[in-house]
C-alpha cells in the first residue's frame, strides 16, 4: 500500500560508508525483495478477496471483538508507522549512514513486505455482516475489485515501477551511474488524478461483495490513513518540486477524476473560470 505511489521522489545525500557493499550483492539484495513484494502483493489480492490463501480477511481465530479490534488496530498502526517514517527524507538521510544509499529503497520494500506479512498472520477477523450481495451485484463488485488492483498495478509502470521497488538504484549502481529521481510526470492517470496507486487501493478496500465488520474496520481506517498519507506526501513534493507541483495540485484532484478533465482545453476554461471566481 505503500504509500507505498510517487509522481517523484527525493534524492538522498550521500554518506561514505565504513564497508563498500559490492554493487551485485545489492542488485541481488534487490531483485529478493523485489521477489518478496511479488508474493506479498499476491497474497494481498487474495487475503482481501477470502479466495485462494490460508488466511483471509474473515478467516483464522477468533477473539472477543475488544480484544480482536485492538489487534488489528496496532497492526494497521504498525504498518502506518514504518510506511510514514521510512518514506520521509530526513529518515532517509539519516537510514543511509546505515544501509547503502542504492538498497533504501529496496530496505523500504523489504519493511513494509514484513509488516504487511504480519498484519495478514496476525489479523482477527471480527464478526457481524454490513451487507451481503449476491448474484450480479456481487458480480459488479468483483469486476470493481479487479478493476482497483489493475489501476493500483498500471499507475507505477506510469511513473517509475522499478525505481518505485528499488531496482532502478541497483541497477544504476551497478554501472557505476549516479542516481537522480524520476522526472515530474503528468501522464495518462496522473492527467485525471494525482494519486491514482492509492485511489486503487480505495477501491480494493471497499469493494467486497460480503463486507464484515473486521473488513469495515480494515477498509475505513487504511482510508483514513491513506488521506493523511497523502498529505504527508505532497508536503515533501511541494518542498521538492514547489510551483510545479503546487500548480498540477490546484488542477488535478487528489482521487476522485473531475469529468471536464477528460479535455486539456476544457479543463483550462473550467480553472480559469473558477480562479475569476476565487478572485470576484
Amino acid at each position: 500500500m505503500s504509500h507505498a505511489t510517487k509522481p517523484t521522489s527525493f534524492p538522498v545525500a550521500e554518506h561514505p560508508q565504513r564497508a563498500r557493499v559490492p554493487a551485485r550483492i545489492i542488485l541481488a539484495y534487490a531483485v529478493g525483495v523485489y521477489l518478496v513484494f511479488g508474493a506479498v502483493l499476491g497474497y494481498a489480492a487474495g487475503f482481501f478477496a477470502g479466495l485462494d490463501v490460508p488466511k483471509g480477511i474473515d478467516q483464522g481465530p477468533h477473539a472477543a471483538v475488544p480484544v480482536a479490534t485492538a489487534i488489528d488496530l496496532l497492526l494497521l498502526a504498525l504498518f502506518a508507522v514504518q510506511h510514514t517514517v521510512m518514506a520521509r527524507p530526513w529518515f532517509k538521510r539519516r537510514w543511509t549512514r546505515i544501509v547503502p544509499q542504492p538498497a533504501e529503497r529496496s530496505t523500504f520494500v523489504l519493511a513494509a513486505c514484513l509488516v504487511l506479512a504480519l498484519l495478514f498472520w496476525l489479523w482477527r477477523p471480527i464478526g457481524g455482516t454490513v451487507w451481503n450481495l449476491r448474484g450480479p451485484g456481487a458480480d459488479v463488485l468483483w469486476a470493481v475489485y479487479v478493476a482497483g488492483w489493475v489501476l493500483a498495478i498500471d499507475s507505477t509502470f506510469l511513473i517509475s515501477h522499478f525505481d518505485l521497488f528499488g531496482l532502478r538504484q541497483a541497477w544504476l549502481n551497478t554501472r557505476h551511474v549516479r542516481y537522480s529521481p524520476p522526472p515530474f510526470t503528468e501522464r495518462g492517470l496522473y492527467q485525471r488524478i494525482r494519486h491514482p496507486l492509492m485511489a486503487g487501493f480505495v477501491v480494493i478496500f471497499w469493494a467486497a461483495p460480503v463486507m464484515t465488520a473486521g473488513h469495515l474496520l480494515f477498509a475505513a481506517t487504511a482510508t483514513g490513513y491513506i488521506l493523511a498519507g497523502i498529505a504527508f506526501e505532497e508536503h515533501d513534493l511541494v518542498q521538492s518540486l514547489g510551483g510545479t507541483y503546487t500548480a498540477y495540485r490546484a488542477r488535478v484532484p487528489a482521487l476522485i477524476p473531475r469529468p471536464w478533465l477528460g479535455h486539456p482545453l476544457l479543463g483550462a476554461q473550467r480553472s480559469e473560470e473558477h480562479d475569476r471566481k476565487q478572485a470576484i
